[in-house]
């Protein structure tokens, strides 16, 4: 159990939580939202006792052991899988003193270091820690190479692989998905899920507090509110209350002004004036119940540029790759206005590459690369957000695309980015990650693109930008191509998805579930191929071709019962419609008159009808959903 009692923090004199009251039990999975800067990181702090609150406790259970994934590596020269191990700090300090106790000939004490490891479970220790680095996206072949090899973004995914690793009965993630692709996104969020611990999860991915979370604790001018359920039942809830205290302060403002105008009435009258001073006493006694906060601070348009080529640009015969090893080829492709692509494939596979060779930052290997006359392309990446000048405001930096536009234009558009007032001046050298996206996204749109391609764009935004990036982008006139973990944002802006695997670029013919049922099929075969080749040596690696049929297979297999399922929802929307017609019919008191006794036996006989109509396709549904939901699940075990 972890209890947060009446817990108040303030950070530089400013309050960040007030009054917090609430408590998990052990083994609960909660996802911790709100805007940034409100508070969530520092709740992780307070509860490793690197920070003291103004008032209030945190009470844990005694002995509790916490994971928390740092944001730094010191040991740079470790190998990737020796830095994992050091996670368990019992298993290092228990193996170090196996090693003493044989350098001392101690026989016996070393018998005993022997059953404290196997206590411990370490002789399968590398192997769990390798298993962790893979399914976070390291190839086989860098487990053993030192860290100081890597990026920051994999150095990161490092870190997080030595926190899962960590024997614990409580871990404090903050954003483990910033650095992560689809692919290990999805393996992370399976592993979360069986993790018997308590989880606190700082995110702002809806998908995978959907999957993971049990509970939701939201962060929210300066109070902490817990949740049941996952996140799209806390935005229910949360909705359903927000409505209701609305009308709760809609109903306080008329009873105000009723005491307003008997005050203001009946105060110089004798007979009234203890009345009204009654009155006044219970005006200052009514607690104000606070305005509805706008939704989101975030509201702007990502306008598209009034010339067009049809294609804007295509592919013809590339290979694609650095130096002279291709990593994709044979690659043919054309992006036509109004195309919404979304670019899977696993780790590795060059989507990254893919794109930079769009953008014509990276020259083709071979083939040929062409742009329509009027191409204007806005091109997202996270390294674009290190090219920033950090001398600069973001005033600065539209203006020096626009010299021409004026002040009161550029703060007006930089506005709805969240650069508000001196935001808007504020030099950059102390923006955050998502503030420098946000400013990144600002100036795509400042200069009208009409083909988008963005690599990762959400990484660093909170629930609120991404949403307001997911709007634009469904308003957005001009293509798009988007490389992104976040399913959320994939469902509502793409229309198609290309598949980049295998040295090879293909149209994807699937939804994102069945990319995971891909993704796990490929996964498996792989591993089993590995097995096959160390016990007969140099067998033959799998066909691949076969591998991509089966998915293929699978995929046609779920098909119908989709087209069922589909095909029962639209005929329920449709009952359902016409139900509510003919009950709003019947709820005009006129049809109940002697001379409508035709038509009233008319409408009952529809209103029967259509009753049975809506059961019947709900029933259909629900059969339909039920057997799809049960041969995902054998495909998912098989």
């Amino acid at each position: 159990m972890i209890a947060f009692r009446q817990l108040e923090l303030q950070r530089g004199g400013v309050p960040l939580i007030e009054s917090a009251d609430f408590m998990l039990s052990m083994g609960h999975h909660a996802g911790i939202v709100g805007a940034n800067g409100t508070g969530k990181s520092s709740l992780f702090q307070l509860i490793l006792g690197q920070l003291t609150p103004e008032r209030g406790e945190i009470a844990l259970n005694g002995g509790v052991r916490i994971a928390h994934m740092s944001q730094e590596i010191v040991t740079l020269s470790r190998s990737l899988t020796d830095f994992v191990l050091d996670g368990d700090h019992a298993l290092r300090e228990t193996q170090a003193a196996l090693e003493a106790a044989r350098e001392a000939g101690e026989h016996h004490r070393e018998a005993e270091l022997h059953g404290a490891i196997e206590s411990l479970d370490g002789y399968t220790a590398k192997a769990r820690a390798e298993q962790l680095l893979v399914g976070l996206g390291f190839a086989q072949r860098d487990l053993e190479r030192p860290l100081s090899d890597f990026s920051g973004g994999w150095r990161m995914r490092a870190n997080l692989a030595q926190t899962l690793f960590k024997p614990s009965d409580l871990m404090l993630l903050d954003e483990p998905t910033n650095h992560l692709d689809l692919d290990a996104l999805l393996w992370l969020e399976q592993w979360l899920v069986r993790y018997p611990g308590t989880l606190l999860l700082i995110s702002h991915d809806r998908d995978f507090l959907d999957a993971v979370c049990d509970h939701i604790v939201h962060f929210d001018q300066r109070h902490v509110q817990l949740y049941r359920g996952n996140f799209t039942t806390f935005e229910r809830t949360r909705a359903e209350r927000l409505a209701q205290r609305e009308a709760e302060r809609e109903k306080q403002q008329a009873r105000r002004a009723e005491i307003e105008d008997f005050v203001r009435r009946f105060r110089a009258k004798a007979t009234k004036a203890k009345q009204a001073q009654s009155r006044l006493k219970m005006l200052e006694r009514m607690e104000d119940i606070a305005p509805l906060r706008a939704e989101s601070p975030f509201r702007f348009r990502l306008p598209c540029s009034d010339k067009v080529s049809h294609p804007l640009l295509s592919i013809d015969h590339a290979a694609i790759g650095y130096g002279e090893a291709p990593i994709v080829e044979n690659v043919r492709l054309s992006l036509a206005p109004g195309s919404r692509i979304g670019l899977l494939g696993p780790n590795g596979a060059g989507k990254s590459t893919l794109i930079k060779a769009l953008t014509g930052e990276l020259a083709l290997l071979k083939g040929e690369r062409t742009e329509g006359e009027h191409l204007a392309v806005g091109y997202f990446a996270q390294h674009q957000l290190d090219a920033l000048d950090l001398n600069a405001s973001a005033f600065t930096h539209v203006q020096r695309l626009s010299p021409q536009a004026s002040e009161q234009v550029i703060r007006d558009f930089l506005g709805g980015f969240g650069f508000r007032g001196d935001d808007a001046f504020e030099v950059i050298t102390r923006f955050s990650g998502g503030e420098k996206a946000r400013l990144a996204l600002a100036l795509i749109a400042w200069q009208k693109p009409n083909l988008l391609l963005l690599d990762e764009p959400t990484n660093h935004l909170d629930l609120d930008m991404r949403d307001a990036l997911t709007e634009a982008l469904a308003a957005f006139d001009g293509a798009v191509l988007i490389v992104s973990h976040d399913r959320h944002l994939l469902r509502a802006s793409v229309d198609e998805f290309w598949c980049v695997a295998d040295g090879r670029v293909a149209a994807f013919d699937g939804t994102l579930d069945d990319y995971r049922l891909w993704l796990k099929n490929r996964l498996t075969d792989a591993a089993r191929a590995s097995t096959d080749e160390v016990e007969e040596g140099a067998a033959p690696k799998e066909d691949r071709r076969a591998t991509r049929r089966a998915a293929a297979e699978l995929r046609e297999q779920l098909k119908p019962l989709k087209k069922q399922r589909d095909a029962a929802e639209k005929s329920m929307e449709k009952a359902q419609k016409a139900l509510e017609a003919v009950e709003a019919k019947l709820s005009d008191p006129v049809i109940y008159e002697a001379d409508q006794k035709a038509r009233l036996t008319e409408l009952l006989r529809e209103q029967g009808e259509w009753k049975t109509q809506l059961e019947s396709d709900e029933q259909a549904w629900m059969e339909a959903e039920e057997a799809l939901e049960e041969m995902q699940a054998q495909l998912t075990a098989s």
